[in-house]
Order: C-alpha cells, then structure tokens, then sequence
C-alpha cells in the first residue's frame, strides 16, 4: 500500500481533510472524492483550460496541480459560483449572451472571468482576451464569450450598488 497524505483545504467554502497518494491531482479528487464533474478532465496536462479552478483566488489547472499542494488552501470550483442551486452572475451572464455551445470549457471560463472580474472589475477587451487565453473553446469563436465577461462585470456593478 502507498503512502498516504493528510490535508486540510476548503472546498467551495466547506472544509475538508483528505487521505490521499501523493500522486493524487487536484483534478481526481474534486471529481472523483466530491463528486464535482464540473471541473472538465480534458488534456490532462494543464494546456486547455477546461479543469480550471481558483486555488486562493488564483486560476489553476487543477489536472497539473498535485491536491497536497492545495494543503491548507481555499479551492473554488464552478459548483460554488451559483448559491442554492442559483445561478451567480457570471454564469447567468455566460447563459444571457451565449457564451457557450457545447459548454465544455465554460467552468474553467467562468473560474478565469469571476478571477478576471475580482481584479478587474471593468475589463476592456484586451484584458479579458488576455486573460481567457488560457482556455481554449472549439465552438464559439470566443466573441460571445467576451460579451459574456463584460455582460457579468455589468451584473455584479448592478449588484454591487
């Protein structure tokens, strides 16, 4: 039997210990452990962008990221943008302006727009082509997701005042 890691780390807002291999990457145990399939398994190596989740605020390809170099950090996954079982403003957004067709890479564009969105809350287009850069869309041509990001950082101004 291998070796087993104990970490503590907040899932979503809740907190966790888990037993885990040390070759356990982060991907694994959001979906497999928590049952989060939102987070996409995609390339696998941490090139596409789909299993992308904030790890302390920050983007992270959670396929490359070994789950004990989470120990101690705060995980965020698509799951724990809506509340309730409502949908938050940046995925309300992506659902108003077609921001997806397949929805495949939406999680991880929706954890890069809500980051995105945290440090700049009123992006020009550079800035937000910069910074969903990272994940790639084979369906929609990224138009309607930029409309997507400037249509979320109008609904979280709106909520905001």
């Amino acid at each position: 039997m291998s070796e087993q890691l104990s970490i503590g780390l907040e899932i979503d807002g809740r907190p966790h210990t888990e037993e885990i291999e040390p070759r356990t990457v982060l991907l694994d145990l959001l979906r497999e452990r928590h049952g989060l399939t939102g987070v996409k398994a995609s390339c696998e190596r941490g090139v596409c962008g789909a299993c992308t989740t904030l790890v302390d605020g920050v983007p992270a390809a959670s396929c490359s990221m070994f789950a004990f170099s989470a120990d101690g950090s705060s995980v965020e996954t698509v799951a724990g943008q809506s509340a309730a079982g409502v949908p938050g403003p940046v995925q309300r957004a992506f659902a108003e302006c077609g921001g997806f067709q397949c929805g495949y890479c939406t999680p991880g564009m929706i954890m890069l727009t809500t980051a995105l969105l945290r440090e700049h809350p009123e992006p020009d287009d550079t800035q937000v082509r910069e910074w969903i850069s990272s994940n790639i869309c084979r369906c929609t041509g990224y138009q309607m997701i930029i409309d997507s990001v400037h249509r979320a950082a109008a609904l979280l101004k709106e909520e905001s005042a």
